[in-house]
Formats: structure tokens, sequence, C-alpha cells
């Protein structure tokens, strides 16, 4: 007998869950595309789109992932030749890195690992010996989905204006828009990167490029950008096609709506507070489990941890067996392991990934960590005693 029957659950980094009222609100006929309603609703949602990235800048919107934001975001402001230098935590920086050196950027990483933050005193030191400013471009990643990895924005910020640098600062928040904390003027970067199926709480499909007057400044500058990336119509329409560069992505459009409705009823402080309680509800129950087992955080540091999803290491023998445990027993999907394979260590089935970022509250969190022990329970995977009271005390807490 499987308890998997009822609603399935997926706690992982993205799609997160949707809630009904976005569903709702997509469960509708198609809209005229033209003119009137659709139109002024995407109009008077372009200031809450910002509000989320804490922005006076502008926003354009692409129908892609976010490996599309990483192709539209370097197109507006790299030529082929440029050098851009990529800060890479985890995978997804070297992501973006690829990206752009298909589209014949040059492109320079500097590797932090698979446990570690970005240094802002590397970034600095890199940027004092480039003194002619070839380096046109750094790109981040605010939160590595693989890794669970937080890095600080306004600390590399900081490390690029100490060495005198004007290179634009790029963020990926892919991740964690809407989870952890960002405040993109004034933290200083000058484009931010993001897609709708993670804090957006919205479907996989839309992308979001936000920019500030010095990265306009820069598309100034960019010879030749396809008509589908350019920014510019984008973010300038003067008719509601070019939001698009066509046809609108009608039913996206309204689910996103809902869930800028649902966040800012909320308010973004609350937001970013209550993603950091569940976080740490999470924590606390990996903690105590970890006192006696296999099983071990990828980020050590709590201050270097995402407030959207976070790493596990408990060994390969362990980790398929207990994922497919909680997905066939308990209804529940975990995040594989990804991205962790070294050279020194092919050990990616040894993580799973918990997410606990978008649509979520106590009970789910609490939910998912009581289906986590119950299946090491079932295939007698060690672990220490105590996790389900320490992460309830947390919540008790707030």
């Amino acid at each position: 007998m499987s308890l998997a029957h009822g609603r399935h659950y997926l706690a992982i980094p993205g799609p997160s869950v949707m809630p009904d009222r976005v569903l709702q609100a997509m469960h509708r006929p198609a809209p005229n595309i033209y003119y009137g309603a659709l139109a002024d609703m995407t109009d008077a949602m372009i200031p809450d789109l910002k509000r989320v990235a804490c922005t006076d800048g502008h926003v354009a919107i692409y129908i892609a992932n976010g490996h599309g934001v990483w192709e539209a975001s370097a197109a507006n402001v790299l030529s082929p030749g440029d050098r851009m230098l990529a800060l890479c935590t985890g995978r997804f920086g070297f992501g973006w890195a690829e990206t752009a050196g298909r589209m014949g950027v040059e492109v320079e990483r500097l590797d932090f690992g698979l446990q570690a933050p970005v240094d802002p005193a590397r970034v600095e030191e890199r940027l004092r010996n480039d003194p002619g400013h070839g380096i046109k471009v750094i790109t981040m990643v605010q939160v590595d989905t693989a890794t669970s990895v937080k890095s600080d924005v306004a600390a590399v910020r900081a490390a690029i204006d100490a060495a005198g640098h004007p290179a634009l600062l790029m963020v990926d928040c892919i991740a964690c828009l809407a989870v952890d904390e960002m405040r993109m003027d004034d933290w200083g970067a000058d484009v931010v990167i993001t897609a709708s199926q993670k804090g957006l709480m919205t479907p996989p499909g839309l992308g979001f490029v936000f920019f500030n007057a010095r990265a306009k400044a820069r598309r100034a500058e960019v010879e030749t950008v396809s008509m589908y990336w350019d920014w510019v119509p984008r973010s300038e329409p003067e008719m509601f096609y070019q939001y698009f560069n066509g046809t609108a992505p009608t039913h996206h459009l309204y689910g996103l709506r809902e869930a800028l409705s649902m966040l800012h009823e909320e308010g973004m402080e609350n937001v970013w507070a209550r993603h950091a309680t569940l976080a740490r509800t999470v924590w606390a129950a990996v903690e105590a489990w970890s006192q006696d087992g296999p099983l071990a955080f990828n980020i050590a540091d709590p201050a270097l941890r995402s407030h959207a999803v976070t790493t596990l290491h408990i060994g390969k023998e362990h980790g398929p067996r207990l994922r497919q445990w909680l997905t066939d027993e308990a209804g529940v999907t975990l995040g594989i392991g990804l991205g962790m394979e070294t050279v020194e260590k092919r050990d990616s089935d040894g993580y799973f990934r918990i997410a606990h970022m978008g649509h979520v509250n106590a009970h789910m969190v609490l939910g998912v960590l009581g289906t986590i022990e119950a299946g090491m329970a079932a295939l007698g995977i060690p672990h220490g005693k105590g996790a389900l009271e320490a992460a309830a005390a947390v919540c008790a807490r707030t």
C-alpha cells in the first residue's frame, strides 16, 4: 500500500507550488490580444513587477525561461569580442558564462567552488588588474540553485567601486527573487534577471530583465541586437504587442497578475521574513538529523545559505533510495542533486534539495520534514532524533 494518493507535493526548487488563486486566474477563455483589458492589465502590472526587485528602473518581459534571459541580458549589453568576467559559484554561473561565450563574448571565469559564495576581495583584486577597463560586464548569481549558496550582491558592488571599475554588475536572481531579500537599486545592481516559476509562483515560461540607466546607456553602444532579444521596445512599447515582440503570453500574464497581487498584499518585507523563518525551520530539522548519521549541509554557515532552497548530502547509497521512497510512498518529490560532480568526487546522486520557496507555509514545510523522517526510518538510514520538535519550535517562535 502507498500513502502517495492525494495531491502530489513538489518540494523542488522550481517550478514551485502554484497557488490556487494563480491557477484560477488562468482558467479563462483567451482574451483580445490587440487592445482592451489585457493591455490595460499589463501596463498596470509593470510597476508592481518592479516593486518586487526594488527598482525604479526598467523591465523587459520575455516568453522564455531562465536560460532565455541569460541570453537576452547579454545580447543587450555585449557585442562579440567584448570581455565579461563571470563570478561562478556552483553550477549556474557557469551556465550564464557559457551562454555569453556562445554569442562570441570573451568570457573569463572566477570559480568559487561548490561550497562558498563569491569572494568580494578576489573580485576587487582582479579588477585592479584590469587598468584599461577592458571588462565590460561582471555577472554573478545571487543564489545558486544547485548548491544553495547565497552571495552578497552589495559587497560585490562595493568591491567593484573600490577598484574604480566601470563594468556593469549583472545579477541572476532566478532562484531567489521574491524569496531572499533583493534591493536592486540600493545594492547597485545594473541588471537583474529572473523567471516566473520560483518566487513569482507562476508556471514556467516568462523571463524578466530589470535594468537601470547605466545598462540602458550601454545598450545604445551595442551595434546589433536581434529583434527578439532587444529590450528597448519591450521596456518602452508604443503598442501592446511590442511588450512581447508578438503574441502575448496571455494566460501567464493572468497568473502573474494574481501572483504579484498576493506578494504585495503580504508585503515584500513579510515575504522575505516568512521565507527566512521557513528556511530556519528546515535547518533546525537537518541539524538534529545530522547529529547521528550521514546527512550534512552542503553550506555549513547558515549566513551563506539561501532562504529558497537547502542542498544536503546524504551519500549516493542513500540519496536515490530516499528520493524514490518519498515519491512512491509519500507523494513528495525532492530536488535531485545537480551540478555536484567534480573530478575528485562524482557524487550528485548523494545529494538532494529541499525547496522552501514561493507559495509555502508552515504545514507544507513541516509536512515535507515529516515525510523525510519517515523515509529515513523506513529505509534504515541513521539519523539523529528530535528533528520535528526542533522544526516546530522554530515555527512556534514566530
